[in-house]
């Protein structure tokens, strides 16, 4: 389902540029390639695109019963498919759709998606060793017209902790078109994370250790690198990167590569959903800060 000329896109305000040296595709990938092809992919690029990887009715039957919980919230339209997930242009002002999402993150059926065994064992022969699942995992959902989008950033700022191999999972829980809203890369970005990341750590070297591997010190003052996306592509001489992710698709990238989200306008007024899982190799060191379900105020 790819859309020929995307919408206009707009993240926190700033609208993307349309010109080709500033807005450009995703590569898919095919899951079936052999695995060193795979390797050298995502060090070429940064993430893979992995179509199919996850059989469709799962995802959508996760999804399903994400707004089966979610009903009580009244944020659905009534006497509506649940999969399809229309916004009924209430939000939520009580406090449950949070407490609910809490819940739904510490189920047994949302840990079962995550730790199915077509990811876990794609990750032990990809990274080459036993793999481990972070146990913070985050659901998100995204209202039409929300006006907050997740800003320009890299994993590695939340993650430093542990090691720099980490790999990020993000799933689209239902087909996702660009107008709703998914995740975006800065194209080649993964070789300008490492540069963030090296400025960040000369300037960290003389802070406490706690403070040294926070999102949140006195040299960053938070996780995004900016919310200007436009500027941001324009400082890199990149494009931002979008797609049209379909229910089964698994988005693979490095703790480096500098993503974003856009607002969703979908005219269909569908609720975007989506989790972004992490796994490693049980080896390799662990942030012990992600030892912990996801809270909404863990400042991580």
């Amino acid at each position: 389902m790819q859309t020929a000329h995307p919408i206009q896109l707009v993240s926190n305000g700033y609208t993307l540029s349309t010109a080709p040296n500033r807005l450009g595709r995703l590569v898919p990938t095919d899951p079936a390639r052999p695995l060193p092809a795979l390797r050298d992919q995502l060090h070429a690029q940064g993430y893979l695109w992995l179509k199919g990887f996850l059989k469709r009715e799962g995802v959508l039957n996760l999804r399903r019963r994400y707004f089966e919980l979610m009903q009580p919230t009244g944020i659905v339209e009534p006497d509506t498919d649940l999969q399809l997930a229309l916004f009924s242009g209430k939000p939520d002002t009580t406090g449950l759709h949070q407490k609910l999402l809490m819940e739904f993150v510490r189920s047994a059926a949302y840990e079962s998606f995550c730790l199915q065994p077509r990811l876990w064992e794609f990750y032990d022969a990809f990274l080459g060793g036993a793999s481990y699942l972070h146990k913070r995992k985050i659901v998100r959902d995204t209202f039409p017209n929300d006006p907050r989008s997740t800003g320009a950033h890299y994993d590695l700022v939340y993650l430093r902790g542990g090691t720099d191999t980490v790999l990020t999972s993000w799933i689209p829980l239902g087909d996702t078109s660009v107008e709703m809203g998914g995740l975006i890369y800065l194209e080649g970005s993964d070789a300008l994370g490492r540069q963030f990341e090296a400025s960040y750590a000369a300037q960290n070297t003389n802070l406490p250790p706690e403070e040294r591997v926070s999102a949140y010190n006195k040299n960053m003052k938070g996780g995004w690198l900016n919310t200007d996306l436009p500027a941001l592509a324009e400082r890199a001489d990149s494009r931002w990167l979008v797609a049209d992710y379909e229910a089964g698709d698994l988005v693979v990238h490095t703790a480096y590569m500098v993503h974003a989200a856009t607002l969703n306008v979908d005219p269909h007024r569908r609720i975007r959903l989506s989790t972004d899982i992490r796994y490693q190799r049980v080896r390799d060191e662990i942030d012990a800060r992600w030892a912990n379900h996801w809270s909404l105020d863990d400042m991580l």
